[in-house]
């Protein structure tokens, strides 16, 4: 059964000495507002760990398969859809109802396809098009971000051309000493209940991967990241009691000190909890 409960909720995770999205426009230093300073993550990649978590602890269920991942063309996965369902090359959609069969055997395997949705609507074995219950906001740093460029050295040469240049050769990576970045995220129930019948274990499983997102994808570029607090406001009912940008003002984080901060205990988180009727907050973290 879909769920019955919109949702509405706030992510803080903080990166030291690392980077925690590069931008391939700018040579992958951490991506930053030029116009303010402040560093920005984007939704691509914090869903990205998400599905990461998802599929490394649920791999090999049935209904947990990731559809978003380097391993088959989607065409190639449509078309097994189609091959699993019993139906007929559907070429340009001309039949609505093999189509919709389809999209409901994607939305029932596809653990991202139910979660964030996906146009599938390409190719000669169209799938459909699922709008994604649960969407995320670019995390934006909560202070004006220090990109430090730091030179290295490796050993290791590539070609014996290049090691005749001697033993050791530069490198550089781009890292941020400390940031705290914010996310925002919504969960429709009305949306789960029109197209892909997130349920509310798959629901628990959202908060699971967002508190674990990033304990199995640790690097040497990302540095430390740790997601921090997690916060979660329940509405009693699928349309909501009231606007998320409300909830999310109930919220609010400020430096301690007019210093660069170099970590989480240097912020002072306030909540004010005086919430709309109906509405719950849930601190996961």
């Amino acid at each position: 059964m879909a769920i019955k409960n919109r949702y509405d909720f706030v992510m803080l995770f903080d990166v030291e000495n690392g980077n925690p999205n590069g931008d391939p426009d700018a040579g992958n230093a951490p991506r930053v507002d030029a116009e303010t300073g402040y560093g920005y993550i984007t939704d691509v990649c914090l869903k990205r760990k998400i599905r990461n978590y998802v599929e490394l602890c649920k791999e090999g269920e049935a209904g947990y398969n990731i559809l978003i991942k380097p391993d088959k063309a989607l065409n190639t996965k449509f078309a097994e859809a189609y091959e699993e369902k019993g139906l007929a090359k559907n070429n340009k959609g001309k039949n609505q109802d093999d189509e919709k069969k389809a999209r409901d055997y994607m939305c029932k395997n596809y653990y991202d396809v139910r979660m964030f949705g996906m146009v599938m609507s390409t190719g000669d074995y169209p799938c459909g098009i699922v709008r994604g219950p649960v969407q995320i906001n670019f995390a934006k740093s909560l202070s004006p971000i220090n990109i430090q460029d730091v030179t290295i050295t490796r050993q290791a040469r590539t070609t014996e051309d290049r090691k005749e240049t001697g033993n050791t050769e530069m490198g550089r990576k781009s890292v941020i000493p400390y940031a705290l970045y914010r996310a925002e995220g919504y969960v429709s129930a009305a949306l789960a209940n029109k197209v892909s019948d997130l349920s509310e274990e798959d629901i628990e499983l959202l908060w699971t991967a967002i508190i674990n997102m990033f304990e199995n994808d640790h690097s040497a570029a990302r540095g430390k990241m740790c997601m921090r607090k997690l916060y979660i406001f329940k509405h009693d009912n699928v349309l909501g009691n009231c606007p998320s940008h409300v909830l999310f003002d109930k919220i609010s984080i400020k430096e301690k000190e007019n210093t660069p901060p170099r970590a989480f205990s240097d912020y002072d988180i306030t909540i004010e909890r005086n919430l709309p009727d109906g509405v719950e907050l849930i601190e996961k973290l």
